[in-house]
């Protein structure tokens, strides 16, 4: 295995999902508190046992190595050898992923990971033609609908749980700045790459947890129409910074915007912006400036799914666990954080796992002043619905995401 990039050094890595969205007509309700549980250790591992895994791109490449990072996790907790975990890099989403999948499964995997949303259509083809190999497929839509296909499986994480805690970190900032008089208008921005439903409910989730904390906020969020892309999440923030906004956010891939936040600082052009990144721990690029970031923990889908496969267990088709499976989190508090955001952090977290805290709860949010009661709209699957009990069912229906409704208080400035 090629050797990995120290993420302190590689600070223009990315760490993304490169979803997209899709069709579906699957209407079955997952409960919002079945947690998966992770399974132990096996009893023995059978030396012929293989992992296969088939990557967009390499270590040197962000979101796949967060990837990799969850792979590697899953397999030193089972004890596998290095050997008994294949991987194909760098495969694109074309006829290749089909013909990586076979490989694999000739090498004698068990279990076969996919982590692009392309390499779909490519895996399914190869599920048909080995029904007795498990493929799993991060960040696709159509394994729960695929009813004569019974070892093809999605998998996502309820990233907008822990994006609605770093709104809360900003949020406590916010209000700390406020409070000081350093800032009179609680003007938010957010770097988003596209205006899919993966974003919207990202950046819904985030602003939610601000207005927990400063009703009053309002956002704009610049899109770049690109997942990475260093110079253009830089300009975005540097527009969002030049409008007043002084919290900025992102689903962007890169260090872009925190990088552009810590130059202004530095160059004392804005010195209270501050930025919630993505993925990564910003500090080691916007040491004064970074708040937190939203994560994604991988190892906790790998350790459940590659358990699955050692102790033939069946396996959920469609996969999406947030804070109560330890699948999401945020990094490490930086010292600009306001006083008594660990605390906030805590109870928030807390209040998600008992099931107390529904993100998108209806009551918290309007659409053209007016609160939901019922919304089937979603892009692919209209007839859908997804409201229920008060709140937005988010990753439920499926584990990929669907809120894509546009809420009050946030204005898109260049949506395509």
């Amino acid at each position: 295995m090629k050797k990995f990039v120290a993420i302190a050094l590689a600070f223009v890595m990315v760490f993304a999902i490169c979803a997209c969205q899709g069709t579906s007509d699957q209407t079955t309700k997952k409960p919002s508190s079945d947690v998966t549980p992770r399974p132990t250790q096996a009893p023995s591992v059978n030396p012929e046992f293989k992992v296969g895994v088939i990557l967009i791109g390499d270590e040197n490449e962000g979101y796949t190595y967060a990837h990799i990072e969850g792979i590697e996790a899953a397999r030193e907790h089972y004890g596998l050898s290095k050997e008994q975990v294949i991987y194909k890099y760098n495969i694109g989403e074309d006829n290749s992923c089909y013909q990586a999948a076979v490989d694999l499964a000739e090498a004698g995997c068990s279990i076969i990971f996919a982590n692009s949303f392309g390499h779909e259509s490519y895996l399914i083809s190869a599920a048909k033609e080995y029904p007795n190999i498990l493929f799993c497929h991060a960040t696709g839509q159509t394994a729960a609908k695929q009813t004569d296909l019974k070892n093809m499986f999605n998998y996502f994480t309820s990233i907008y749980e822990s994006r609605y805690v770093s709104g809360i970190v900003a949020g406590l900032k916010l209000k700390e700045l406020m409070d000081a008089g350093t800032v009179t208008d609680p003007y938010v921005g957010y770097v988003g790459a596209y205006p899919y439903a993966e974003v919207v409910s990202g950046y819904t989730a985030f602003f939610l947890g601000i207005r927990s904390i400063v009703p009053n906020a309002h956002m704009d969020v610049q899109y770049t129409n690109k997942w990475f892309d260093l110079n253009l999440e830089a300009e975005a923030a540097n527009a969002l910074m030049a409008r007043g906004c002084v919290i900025i956010g992102q689903h962007a891939d890169s260090t872009g915007a925190p990088s552009a936040i810590q130059a202004a600082y530095d160059e004392g052009t804005y010195k209270n912006v501050y930025s919630v990144g993505y993925n990564i721990d910003m500090l080691n690029v916007a040491p004064d400036v970074a708040l937190t970031s939203s994560q994604n923990n991988w190892g906790a889908y790998y350790t459940y799914a590659i358990g699955v496969a050692l102790n033939g267990e069946d396996m959920d088709q469609d996969w999406c666990h947030g804070y109560a499976a330890d699948a999401v989190q945020i990094s490490a508090l930086g010292g600009a954080c306001a006083e008594g955001t660990q605390e906030a952090v805590d109870k928030a977290i807390a209040d998600i796992k008992a099931g107390n805290l529904h993100v998108f709860d209806c009551n918290n949010f309007t659409v053209n002043g007016e609160h939901l009661t019922s919304y089937d709209q979603s892009y692919g699957f209209e007839g859908t619905e997804l409201i229920w009990d008060g709140y937005f069912h988010e990753s439920e229906v499926i584990s990929a995401p669907l809120f894509d409704i546009r809420i009050d208080g946030i204005t898109e400035l260049n949506k395509n």
